[in-house]
């Protein structure tokens, strides 16, 4: 995520009640390649990719970069969270230059249900809040996604609009970190 430079990128793992979000390690890739395959996760992301494609193109250690947290249960990997700057190119925006920052979430299909996701999400929130205050964030899925939009209401987001995108309806949302729940 760009902007990062002001703080130490990666944090200290962040402990939730029953999660760590940390940075992405080697051991950590099986699940990725798991995320990505997933037929369930990428319902509404554009659909899975082919796993023996993953099993070529995904590095030794995906997903570490800044703004990307692995959400470990038990010591496994279980999700993702990510706080990236939204392209300006796309539609939907609170500012008019855009680049604001925006939330997104992958979970394995064996952890949906059980709270994880908004619970990581909320303490990926905490520490944004922490690192860049004042400073918005919004958060894009499909109407379809009936639970994406649950947990972004959860999560103290907002809706601003709704617009096509990649041949659906889109919910877009914002959250102000002086009125975003983060939990």
């Amino acid at each position: 995520m760009s902007g990062l430079e002001s703080v130490a990128w990666p944090p200290d793992p962040i402990r939730t009640e029953r999660l760590v979000l940390r940075e992405a390690e080697a051991g950590d890739r099986a699940a990725f390649i798991e995320l990505f395959a997933s037929a369930d996760v990428h319902t509404y992301l554009g659909g899975p990719r082919p796993r023996d494609e993953l099993e070529r193109a995904v590095p030794e250690v995906p997903g570490r970069r800044p703004g990307v947290f692995v959400a470990v249960l038990d010591g496994a990997m279980v999700g993702t969270v990510s706080l990236d700057r939204r392209d300006a190119e796309r539609p939907g925006h609170i500012r008019p230059e855009g680049g604001e920052a925006e939330l997104g979430y992958m979970f394995l299909p064996e952890v949906w249900g059980c709270g994880y996701a908004g619970e990581a999400c909320g303490a990926a929130l905490g520490w944004f809040d922490g690192a860049f205050p004042g400073e918005p964030v919004v958060l894009c899925t499909q109407t379809a996604n009936v639970r994406s939009m649950r947990l972004a209401v959860r999560l103290g987001f907002v809706e601003v609009e709704r617009f096509e995108e990649f041949g659906a309806e889109q919910w877009f949302g914002a959250r102000s970190p002086l009125t975003g729940a983060g939990s």
